[in-house]
């Protein structure tokens, strides 16, 4: 699928504010054979006084930029085209359980992918009894790596309602996990807890859904989102693969992928320190389109 993907985030603040430094992460990454970015840009106003672009430790594009002088706004523009190809999930060839602390001890980089960095606490993700024990419950020791993912990928959509409402971008997997509600942040968190609990390796993934309207309506300009998913290591010869537990659906070619981390902390789309007093309103839309291709 080849996508045309623009995104505006923007900042209206009640009083002009002096300065500021900011991290943006939201252009798509080149993934091999799976995502490869054909062409981005990323368009800030005011114009930033300095601005970096480079990768940051698990190799996602992140842009620095910094402000000297007073503003009234912020407006982050992101234009891109993606083309996306995922391929086919492979036979399962995940170890069960038992077997996969082998595998991780005998995977010896700690390059970004290393499934190391991966498991245990990460800054927003502790341990939480509650979840391990739900985690617990679900599985069975027969199954494999891959075959635990999916069942909880499973029990989590159907134990948990979708509520924009019920959360905030700060609440932690054990008051979502209590409260049995919020959005695909909440969702992922929970999930990669979840498996962690068990010592398999799980992370966060930042990007864009492509959402399809309903039969016989029309697509909204900016209707679409943000979205998070999961990724878990599944061992040495399936490697890394991805769920969707808002959707609970494997991530497939309606998935474009923006960064990866450890949990949102390290994927965070917009982030950073500023000068001011007061409220500030923010917008965010995200329209995924895709394109004709000849033929």
């Amino acid at each position: 699928m080849l996508y045309d993907v623009n995104l505006h985030i923007g900042y209206l603040y009640d009083t002009p504010v002096s300065g500021g430094r900011h991290i943006v992460r939201v252009l798509p990454l080149s993934l091999g054979r799976r995502q490869r970015l054909v062409a981005g840009t990323i368009g800030v106003a005011p114009v930033p006084g300095e601005r970096v672009d480079h990768s940051d430790f698990f190799e996602n594009p992140m842009s620095a930029i910094l402000f000297r002088s007073n503003h009234e706004r912020l407006d982050i523009r992101m234009q891109a085209r993606v083309h996306v190809d995922v391929p086919q999930a492979a036979a399962d060839f995940s170890p069960r359980l038992d077997a996969l602390p082998s595998e991780i001890a005998g995977h010896w980089s700690l390059d970004a992918n290393s499934p190391h960095h991966y498991t245990g606490s990460s800054p927003r993700l502790k341990d939480c009894p509650e979840i391990t024990d739900y985690a617990r419950g679900i599985v069975n020791p027969d199954m494999t790596v891959r075959e635990i993912a999916a069942t909880i990928c499973a029990r989590i959509h159907k134990d948990f309602t979708y509520d924009a409402e019920a959360t905030s971008v700060d609440t932690t997997p054990r008051e979502a996990f209590k409260l049995k509600r919020g959005v695909c942040q909440d969702f992922s968190h929970v999930m990669i807890v979840a498996l962690r609990s068990l010592g398999i390796p799980a992370g966060y993934v930042s990007g864009f859904l492509r959402t399809i309207p309903p039969p016989g309506k029309e697509r909204l300009e900016g209707a679409d989102a943000m979205h998070a998913w999961v990724r878990y290591w599944c061992g040495r010869v399936n490697g890394w693969m991805e769920l969707d537990p808002t959707n609970d659906i494997p991530a497939g070619n309606d998935h474009i992928v923006v960064a990866y981390g450890r949990d949102y902390s390290d994927v965070v789309p917009v982030i950073g320190v500023l000068k001011g007093y007061g409220e500030h309103q923010t917008t965010q839309a995200v329209d995924v389109v895709p394109v004709r291709q000849p033929g």
